[in-house]
Formats: structure tokens, sequence, C-alpha cells
């Protein structure tokens, strides 16, 4: 029982902390006017390794070229995603850069070449 409430007040403390902080974030974003960009992927069956390839090797710095920033990226431990999800989230300046951003990601020329390459054998990405 000592190790159940030990646990549970872990827990509710991690809670507490992570709702703090978000809310700290938000109110700092609110007052700059940055904007933060929640993203969950799932990849096709066997192509979590390939998708996080991409993204190491030319997503992430395509995205730096449009002034979108990585805060971090990941995939989540439970067994029901940890073969096939990435979650990641983006920073950016404000709503207006964040589409101007996604727009110009987009068109980029490189982007439409590393994704064409990375889906030659069949769609990295379920439901795109």
């Amino acid at each position: 029982m000592r190790k159940i409430s030990k646990t549970l007040g872990f827990s509710l403390l991690t809670l507490i902390i992570s709702l703090s902080a978000g809310i700290f974030a938000s109110s700092s974003a609110a007052q700059d006017g940055k904007v933060y960009e929640l993203r969950i992927y799932t990849a096709t069956p066997g192509n979590l390794g390939n998708l996080h390839a991409r993204f190491r090797e030319h997503t992430i710095r395509i995205f730096e070229n449009h002034g979108m920033k990585i805060v971090g990226f990941w995939s989540p431990l439970s067994e029901e995603d940890a073969d096939d999800t990435l979650i990641y989230v983006l920073e950016h300046a404000s709503q207006d850069a964040a589409d101007a951003s996604w727009l110009a990601f987009g068109q980029d020329p490189e982007w439409k070449s590393v994704s064409d390459a990375s889906n030659a054998n069949g769609p990295i990405l379920a439901g795109g």
C-alpha cells in the first residue's frame, strides 16, 4: 500500500509541475506572440525508423530554412504507440509566421525531393 501511495504521490506531483510549466509557457508565449505546434504522426508498419531518419537527415534542417524551430521530437514508450508514433513540437514566431513557413515548406523543391525519395517504396506515413 505504501508503494502505491508513493507512486500516486509522485504522479500527482509530476502532473502539478507539468501543468504549472504549461501555464507558464502559455503565458510567456502569449506575451511574445510565439506559437507552439504539437504534431503527432503515425508511421506505416515498419517505417518509424525511416521517419526518424528523414527527420534527422533532412526535415529538421529544411524546417530551420523556413523559420521553423524544433523544440523536441520523440516516440512514446507505450506498447500501443512505440512502434509507429512520432511526436514533435515546433516553435514559430507567430501564427502568421507558422502559416507562411508551412506554405513555403510545402513548396520547397528539396522537401519535395526528400519526400518523394522517402516514399519511393510506399508511404512511410499512415493516412497521408
